[in-house]
């Protein structure tokens, strides 16, 4: 485990669109680095100096109480949210993403806890609601029903009874299962989730959890937000996390243990070193939103 760093970001460039083959980055490194990214609300400073590697094939789970500063992270790299400082690096390009619609032309993907799905459409008119097949005019309902059922094949997802039943008759395993696989279609390669197992059931949390594991050994980046421990060490490869608008910890999971986590989570320090050998991190403070999680 290593404690954040700062620097000087670097000045921003424009966002632009990378071709992706999953299983494949067009660079060595990771596919985002995020380098001394700050915000602030006004008087109030959301995150200071945020430095943290994405790399592909990995699930990257950050965590860290309510107001740590976790959504409001997730909205800088998805667009929503500018930074003040630093710089976003996307496959080894500065980039600045002024939109939602510069982060999903970069190949940026955000499932959010409502999953913004219609529950009046069935599942092949919401995996493709916005990106409709066309031939002479008209819906290309064939070739839109062959590449939804191609997409929830090659995720493994193999609960619902049909692609055209509604999505309001779903569960909610199944409508998280939905709402990334409409993703992965449209070329995502960094797919982010919002809390993805939250007031599910059971046997929805292993579909969820399931899904999580392989679309990272299908080359893709994942960031999992979760409050759930539990899940969180069952899928993570790398954890990082936030305590009051800083990076207090970051390293591979095996380097924590979950009570290790929560002195993070609750302190921003530990007196354990959880299960691997690296030397604890140093301790960082600052200040959260309060109402951003």
């Amino acid at each position: 485990m290593v404690a954040n760093s700062t620097g000087d970001g670097a000045a921003p460039a424009a966002a632009g669109a990378a071709p992706f083959v999953p299983g494949t980055t067009p660079t060595d490194g990771p596919l985002l680095q995020l380098r001394d990214i700050s915000k602030s609300f006004g008087p109030v400073q959301a995150l200071t100096g945020i430095d943290l590697d994405i790399p592909v094939g990995e699930v990257t789970a950050l965590v860290g109480d309510n107001g740590a500063g976790k959504s409001t992270l997730v909205k800088c790299i998805a667009g929503i949210y500018q930074p003040n400082g630093g710089q976003l690096v996307w496959n080894g390009n500065p980039v600045q993403l002024h939109s939602p619609k510069d982060a999903a032309d970069l190949g940026i993907a955000t499932v959010y806890q409502d999953l913004a799905l219609c529950d009046n459409l069935d599942i092949v008119q919401n995996m493709l609601l916005g990106h409709e097949v066309t031939r002479l005019g008209l819906l290309n309902e064939i070739s839109m029903e062959l590449t939804a059922k191609q997409t929830l094949r090659d995720l493994s997802v193999t609960t619902v009874r049909s692609i055209r039943q509604p999505v309001g008759s779903l569960s909610g395993g199944q409508r998280q299962a939905v709402a990334v696989a409409k993703a992965v279609m449209l070329d995502a390669q960094l797919v982010m989730l919002d809390e993805p197992t939250a007031a599910l059931g059971v046997s929805q949390t292993e579909l969820v959890l399931g899904l999580i594991t392989r679309l990272a050994r299908r080359g893709h980046a994942v960031i999992v937000i979760s409050h759930n421990l539990t899940d969180v060490f069952r899928v993570a490869d790398r954890l990082a996390v936030l305590y009051l608008g800083r990076l207090v910890a970051t390293g591979p999971a095996a380097e924590f243990d979950p009570q290790s986590v929560v002195d993070y989570m609750t302190t921003g320090t530990s007196g354990r070193l959880g299960n691997g050998s690296l030397s604890q991190p140093t301790a960082s403070s600052g200040f959260g939103t309060g109402s951003e999680g």
